[in-house]
């Protein structure tokens, strides 16, 4: 923060020096993914499917969408029938005030919806629609897709709480809400999906952040081919009557 408040001083020529550009920046400590298996996904899919906000996990597993980014969507966002969702801003929290804000990487992006979320986006309309009933005027019409009985947007934490209730109550490991985006990115490429899509899907910034999930799968995929190559060539039986 520091080095681009002075490089913007040196535009206005008010220094003739950034010298924090002298300092070497520390590393920043690189977390290890660890996203649900395949199987513990499933897992939690089944068991968040009564919970209120199971569309919005949904969208978070086949998606990769941010916590914000979810808190952000508006009806307006998504075409049930053309399969296309709309990701354009996000909601956060600041000293204590709900705020939108752009997306990370500051544009939008478009992205074409699975089937397996246009049930539970169909179902959590459905809900929707009775609370504006019940709330009558106190409804805030603001047109979120995940919204207070009111119709405000949901607190973001409100989400990564509900997602942690779900997955102890089914057993599962505990992992990040955010995780679920690296499991999606996981997913994508284990299919075989190109890193450049999987980054356009995701908005990602850069390369390099799909990338460092790329090599993570690959990986993957290099230990189960060597595992073959231990079955193949592993010393053959002797036959009978051979010593």
């Amino acid at each position: 923060m520091l080095r681009t408040a002075l490089s913007a001083t040196c535009r206005e020529e008010l220094i003739v020096r950034n010298v924090a550009k002298l300092v070497e920046p520390p590393r920043a400590a690189v977390r290890d993914l660890s996203p649900w298996s395949l199987d513990e996904t499933l897992d939690f899919l089944a068991a968040s499917r009564r919970d209120p906000l199971y569309a919005a996990f949904v969208l978070a597993i086949a998606m990769g969408l941010r916590r914000g980014e979810l808190v952000g969507l508006r009806w307006s966002d998504i075409d049930l029938d053309n399969r296309v969702l709309l990701v354009r801003q996000q909601v956060q929290r600041r000293r204590g005030v709900l705020y939108n804000d752009e997306t990370k990487g500051r544009r939008s992006r478009a992205i074409p919806l699975p089937a397996m979320c246009l049930a539970p986006l169909r179902w959590h309309r459905m809900r929707q629609k009775a609370a504006y009933e019940v709330a009558g005027t106190e409804w805030s019409g603001t047109g979120y897709v995940f919204a207070t009985r009111t119709g405000r947007p949901v607190e973001p934490r409100n989400v990564h709480r509900s997602f942690v209730r779900v997955s102890e109550a089914a057993g599962l490991r505990p992992i990040r809400l955010h995780d679920a985006r690296h499991g999606c990115a996981t997913l994508l490429t284990a299919a075989g999906v190109a890193p450049r899509v999987v980054m356009e899907i995701l908005g990602h910034s850069q390369i390099s952040l799909t990338m460092d999930v790329y090599t993570h799968v690959v990986q993957d995929t290099q230990r189960e081919a060597i595992s073959h190559m231990d079955r193949l060539l592993q010393r053959r039986k002797p036959r009978p009557g051979r010593s």
